[in-house]
């Protein structure tokens, strides 16, 4: 059994330590110090929202980080999910499922018309799952302009 809520201050370390876990699977590794400051600074300014997923036992078992925004063509709000992560030990426990819907749910609540979200092309796992969630792929091509070297 999974039960996902919205992660408050004092979950954030636990968050940081699967943020960590996330960054390393796509290549990008930070320490989860830094981590856990970004994290806590998105949560001190309202940017975002993080939900954690944990196992019956209360062993935090994945997350979702979400970024409320607007969408112009619709102009209305919009939810961008930019990272869901689950632990190697807790996949293949509806985890993921739980935390995706958890996302829908609460972004529907708050007036939302979408979640959108962009995953790696080699992420078949992920892209069943948001498939299977009722998500739809874009007609529109992503595009990343670096700015930093």
């Amino acid at each position: 059994m999974i039960k996902v809520s919205r992660a408050t201050a004092e979950d954030l370390p636990e968050v940081a330590a699967l943020f960590a876990g996330y960054l390393d699977f796509y290549h990008r590794p930070a320490s989860t110090e830094r981590v856990l400051a970004f994290l806590r600074e998105r949560h001190e300014r309202g940017e975002s929202v993080v939900f954690l997923a944990r196992t019956e036992d209360g062993t935090p078992a994945g997350f979702v980080n979400v970024y409320p925004t607007f969408s112009s063509l619709s102009m209305a709000p919009v939810w961008t999910l930019n990272d869901l992560f689950v632990s190697a030990t807790a996949r293949r426990t509806g985890a993921g499922r739980a935390l995706v819907r958890a996302c829908a749910d609460e972004a529907r609540a708050a007036g939302a018309v979408a979640v959108q979200l962009q995953t790696a092309p080699e992420n078949e796992t992920a892209q069943a799952l948001y498939r299977s969630e009722g998500f739809q792929p874009d007609t529109f091509a992503a595009y990343w302009l670096p700015l930093t070297a």
